[in-house]
Parts: C-alpha cells; sequence; structure tokens
C-alpha cells in the first residue's frame, strides 16, 4: 500500500499556516506570513528535491493546490523543479472548484473524501504528499490515513494560527529520522502509528 506523508514547514508551536509569503493565507487574522523565507538555505531545496523524486502524486486542499498551481504551472518545462511538480498527479479536494485545467495533471475529489483516499493508496505507485491543506489533514489524521509525518521545524514562535493536528486528536509517532540545516530549521520526520480511536 502507497505511504500518504504529510510534508510540512513548522514553526516551534506547530503553526503550518503561509510560510511562503505575507498574503499568501491571512485567513483568521493571520499577520506573520513569509516566516520561512530568513532561515532558507539551499540544503533545504536539495531535501525537497529528493523527497518529490519518491512521490508520484499529491493530494492537496483547494486554497494550497490553486497556489501551488499558480506558482508551479506557468513553470517552462525545462524548469527541473517545475517539471517535477507539473508533471506529477494532482488530486484536489474541494466541493467548489468547476474545473482542474489551473494546474495540468489534476483530478477533483469531491464526494466521499476518506474512501476516495483510501482508493488511491490502495493503489499501486509512489508515495503521495500532502502539504499546507491543514482542514484535509485534519480529516485525514482523524481517520488514522496518515502514514508519515515530514516536518521541517524552525526555530520561530506565532503565537497563533492553523495547526498542523486537530483539537483533541490523540496520535502516537515514532521518530525515524532528524536532520539539522546551516541555517537553524530542523528535519523530524515521524512514522504514525496505528490509532485505536480514529474515526472509521
Amino acid at each position: 500500500m502507497r505511504k500518504l506523508i504529510v510534508s510540512e514547514f513548522m514553526s516551534l508551536d506547530g503553526v503550518i499556516q503561509a510560510p511562503g509569503g505575507g498574503e499568501e493565507d491571512t485567513e483568521g487574522g493571520f499577520t506573520h506570513g513569509g516566516w520561512t523565507m530568513p532561515y532558507w538555505h539551499d540544503d533545504i531545496g536539495a531535501y525537497f528535491f529528493q523527497a518529490m523524486s519518491e512521490c508520484d502524486a499529491f493530494l492537496l486542499g483547494r486554497k494550497t493546490w490553486q497556489g501551488h498551481g499558480a506558482a508551479f504551472d506557468p513553470m517552462p518545462d525545462d524548469d527541473p523543479f517545475g517539471a517535477v511538480m507539473n508533471g506529477k498527479r494532482k488530486y484536489v479536494v474541494s466541493t467548489t472548484l468547476d474545473s482542474a485545467s489551473a494546474w495540468r495533471n489534476s483530478t477533483i475529489i469531491r464526494d466521499n473524501v476518506v474512501e476516495e483516499v483510501r482508493k488511491l493508496k490502495e493503489q499501486p505507485g509512489q508515495n503521495i504528499y500532502i502539504d499546507g491543506s491543514s482542514v484535509l489533514i485534519h480529516t485525514l489524521a482523524q481517520h488514522d490515513l496518515i502514514d508519515e509525518y515530514a516536518l521541517l521545524v524552525y526555530p520561530v514562535v506565532l503565537g497563533g494560527g492553523k495547526t498542523i493536528f486537530p483539537d483533541g486528536l490523540y496520535q502516537g509517532l515514532k521518530l525515524v529520522e532528524t536532520h539539522p540545516f546551516p541555517s537553524g530549521v530542523v528535519l523530524l520526520r515521524y512514522e504514525a502509528t496505528k490509532n485505536p480511536e480514529a474515526q472509521s
């Protein structure tokens, strides 16, 4: 069975909202967008390029899919990272999108999200990656569908914002890798253990 891997930029207090830019996601009055920028290092980019080579599909919420599509779909075919991102299958969970044409190789999941994700995991292939998409991640975690968390933890406290784990979730995790980057960011990779309290 394919693994579903949550890959996130995360603050020390668990916030994943708007890591890339000031206007990326201001929902809830969030004003700290772009908080990852002071800590960028090329080794982080190299890590992501390697991680992307180990997956063949992305599962995303609508907002994250739209943001990624706007950034990557216009990239030329000879851009190495753009080619990787655009060439993979994308599954976007949305009840409001009329079309998935804004980002090539995309399919909309409208209904029965939990069951459709289970079916995706049962298909042959490489890992399935999800980033951003906090509402979707909360649903998947509550139904015990996440196999691994690959968290890039940044040395910053944001004091509020969208978090990676939903309120009330009980989840055991097994640490399988740690890797510090020169800018102070630390990769923490965890396998999710079976949650007996998960919703069926």
